[in-house]
């Protein structure tokens, strides 16, 4: 893929000038580049999670103060122009060398590598002697032992793994690769799957299972298993492979599922492993890598920038939990109060019966014709004991009166964060974040400051927006703020209502057509599919989902956000499948 990656950056931007630099993330950085055939925006990501190369149409906004390794970039290679990409063999690594011209003048060449290796990715800016000017990442000798990635430093590629790169240093024939998999590969005692992208660099697991598939060999089983026909029609693949890598003829594919459209995997040349799926080519490795990863990295970013939200909302809510319980279980102890009530009002009637000194007395209770035994102080009288019980009668009321009001505020506040966090699970931007956090400021959650007030309700995030396969508009709210706003300023009175029923998730609109008499059934079943998808399911393959119009929704006055309350609405159980539905662009 890298090399694929590599050819697709030379065709494009390779030659192209640098007019801007910017480093919208920690560990991002993007130039735009103005090439014969275009501009691009590239963008080299050493994110642990979802490291990434590749030209993008998206973009992101730069922080106001650029950091310290963006400025660097800037004043060394800001209108240099791009000679070459190269790849070292078939390692991680793509190497970007740039010219410029320096203070005096004169014309300087510095590398501009980026190492895409899980969480040990980095970007490092060289000279042209290989010194390390700086990098996205410092690497000190204690965190590692191996090689250090300061200023100052030499740059050395990391060979920790002794496979053979057949793509660096030499071509090999049909001939030598015979020998080097008769000597290195073919004698591993594991399986040969393992045994592949153990031995040859750049051969990830899924590409060392497809040169097994197109030789006849069961990855799963030694090399010892196969027959010396198939290792040399093994042999004659691996060549192949590296002769349409050494060409440039990739195929960028995407693999999906053929009945769900999941993506399965994706690559550079088509899969014959994966015959019984959908494999949908792309002109564009850089495409190809965005329709993969481009949602999870998204959903990968805005997951580190909630992490803050997240925690707060998380010790918010296990303490509202806590504190739930607790007044469910002081509110259970007031269930007493009506028996001393009783116990009062009786002694009031047969405590003349009672003997000096009883500990005890047994009366007809006149509202059940049963006998009651009511429990007494022997060192008080019968009224004296009526007077108790009628004073812990009234304790307990104030109780449960006081508990009535407060577990039912305990009760919204814990819904409020629960659906707060269902919202923090959908947000796809920092604008849904910006609004999440507004709204958690207006709670009382987090401080907001003087400058932050009021920009959720400026930012540009929209409810999202679909269309059903009728035709229909469907409005989806992101979080608490969008679902007041779907319901109580874009929805009209006839449009319907969708919510997953008592469990926190979005509010969902199904527009009406002017002057339609009814709408079809498919509609309403997409609406509540969406309701049900867009909420806290807890691994449900079905969600009872109300509906009810618009016009029969209401707002209690003083209540959280997205909060409504409605008395009479229809019901039905929907699952999450969404997919016939067409998401429109913001």
């Amino acid at each position: 893929t890298i090399a694929a990656l590599a050819h697709e950056l030379n065709s494009k931007i390779a030659g192209g000038r640098i007019s801007k630099i910017t480093q919208p993330e920690k560990d991002e950085i993007v130039l735009q580049v103005k090439s014969d055939s275009g501009n691009y925006l590239l963008s080299l990501s050493a994110n642990p999670t979802l490291p990434m190369a590749a030209l993008t149409q998206e973009k992101k906004n730069a922080p106001l103060t650029a950091p310290t390794f963006c400025m660097l970039l800037r004043k060394h290679i800001s209108g240099g122009r791009i000679r070459v990409i190269r790849q070292p063999g078939l390692e991680r690594i793509l190497e970007f060398w740039i010219e410029h011209l320096d203070e005096m003048g004169d014309l300087c060449q510095k590398r501009l590598i980026i190492e895409l290796m899980g969480k040990h990715s980095n970007i490092i800016f060289c000279d042209d002697k290989g010194m390390v000017l700086d990098a996205i990442k410092h690497v000190s000798a204690a965190v590692s032992s191996v090689r250090e990635v300061l200023p100052g430093r030499e740059y050395f590629r990391v060979l920790t793994q002794e496979k053979t790169d057949l793509m660096e240093g030499r071509d090999y024939s049909g001939e030598e690769i015979l020998e080097i998999c008769e000597k290195d590969l073919f004698a591993k005692a594991m399986p040969a799957g393992k045994a592949v992208y153990q031995t040859f660099v750049g051969v990830s697991p899924i590409m060392a299972q497809e040169l097994l598939f197109e030789s006849g060999i069961d990855g799963d089983r030694p090399f010892e298993a196969a027959s010396a026909e198939e290792k040399k029609a093994f042999c004659h693949v691996l060549y192949e492979l590296l002769e349409r890598i050494a060409s440039g003829a990739f195929s960028p594919c995407l693999v999906t599922d053929k009945e769900t459209g999941v993506p399965l995997e994706f690559g550079v040349f088509p899969y014959n492993l994966y015959q019984d799926s959908m494999q949908q080519p792309y002109e564009s490795v850089s495409e190809l890598l965005y329709a993969f990863y481009g949602a999870k990295s998204k959903v990968t970013r805005i997951r580190q920038k909630s992490s803050d939200l997240r925690h707060i909302v998380t010790v918010a809510l296990e303490r509202c939990s806590k504190k739930y319980d607790l007044q469910m279980q002081q509110l259970k102890d007031t269930e007493k109060r009506d028996k001393y009530k009783v116990y009062g009002e009786l002694l009031h009637t047969y405590g003349y019966q009672a003997q000096e000194g009883a500990k005890s007395i047994t009366v007809e209770n006149y509202y059940t014709n049963e006998e009651m035994t009511i429990p007494l102080d022997p060192d008080k009288t019968a009224m004296e004991n009526a007077a108790r019980y009628f004073e812990r009668y009234q304790k307990l009321k104030r109780t449960y009166e006081f508990l009535t009001e407060e577990t039912e505020k305990t009760a919204a506040d814990k819904y409020h964060l629960e659906s707060v966090l269902a919202s923090l699970e959908m947000a796809q931007s920092e604008d849904d974040l910006a609004q999440i956090r507004a709204e958690l400021a207006a709670a009382g959650y987090i401080r907001a400051h003087g400058r932050e007030k009021g920009k959720a309700r400026k930012t540009v995030s929209k409810p999202l927006h679909y269309i059903s396969s009728d035709g229909y508009d469907l409005y989806v709210g992101k979080n608490n703020f969008q679902n007041e706003e779907i319901t109580f300023g874009l929805a009209k009175g006839n449009d319907w209502w969708f919510h997953a029923k008592k469990r926190p998730g979005s509010h969902v609109i199904l527009r009406a057509k002017n002057n339609e008499e009814e709408i079809p059934d498919r509609a309403f079943e997409e609406a509540a599919a969406l309701a049900a998808y867009y909420s806290k399911s807890d691994g449900e393959t079905k969600v009872e989902v109300d509906y009810i119009q618009k016009k029969h929704v209401k707002k209690p006055a003083g209540a959280n956000p997205g909060f409504v309350v409605y008395y009479t609405n229809y019901s039905m159980l929907a699952g999450g499948d969404i997919s016939q539905l067409k998401l429109m662009e913001e």
